[in-house]
């Protein structure tokens, strides 16, 4: 007597599946639809559907509570490395990010005439080495300031303990890119008591 199998994809074993990773980082970095498509090269619709799945699979009623949580996915440089630690300290600023209006000529601009050293690309964001401090630059509206954002060693912790204080998490640490060799960029932000945004920054080392 022949037994009946599951038909169907079996279960992804993380919360997420790794499509649905790469869309709830957009959102929590704070894109749209459009721009998360744009960037991962699908479609708008595909974009909602995934949104719509990770809000059910998370008990979520709206965007704005993914960009506030803090999940990690298996197997990133991430993993395990959110325990409390005596690392918890704001470090030096690593990074400012500046708005700039088409991100293909800025990024020939600053490499070419302002002779800053290019460091990686990831979506419409590029980085440059600038003696120490990194800069960001991201295509989009001018904004009336730099953001800074500051180095930390446990990220989620730091997190945790701003949020404590009463620190506004306007967006809960996520992974922006993966580099080659496995190591990743992880940032997240609060607001100030302006309601100006301020990054934190982290680099975890592949496991």
């Amino acid at each position: 007597m022949s037994t009946s199998k599951e038909r169907g994809r079996p279960a992804h074993p993380d919360i997420l599946t790794p499509a649905e990773w790469r869309v709830a980082d957009g959102v929590r970095h704070g894109l749209t639809n459009p721009q998360i498509a744009a960037r991962q090269g699908v479609g708008v619709d595909a974009v909602k559907f995934h949104v719509s799945n990770i809000l059910g699979k998370l008990g979520m009623d709206s965007r704005a509570d993914l960009r506030r949580w803090s999940g990690v996915e298996m197997g990133s440089a991430m993993e395990g490395q959110s325990e409390m630690s005596s690392e918890n300290a704001l470090g030096p600023i690593g990074q400012i990010a500046r708005t700039v209006s088409d991100i293909d000529a800025a990024r020939q601009w600053y490499r070419d005439v302002f002779g800053l050293e290019p460091l990686f690309d990831a979506g419409n964001m590029a980085f440059f080495a600038c003696n120490g401090t990194r800069l960001m630059l991201v295509e989009g509206e001018a904004g009336p300031e730099s953001i800074l954002y500051f180095r930390v060693g446990d990220i989620h912790a730091v997190f945790r303990e701003m949020e404590e204080r009463g620190a506004k998490v306007v967006s809960a640490p996520h992974r922006i890119h993966t580099h080659e060799d496995g190591s990743e960029e992880w940032m997240g932000f609060v607001e100030d008591n302006d309601g100006r945004p301020l990054g934190l920054m982290a680099t975890p080392a592949p496991r």
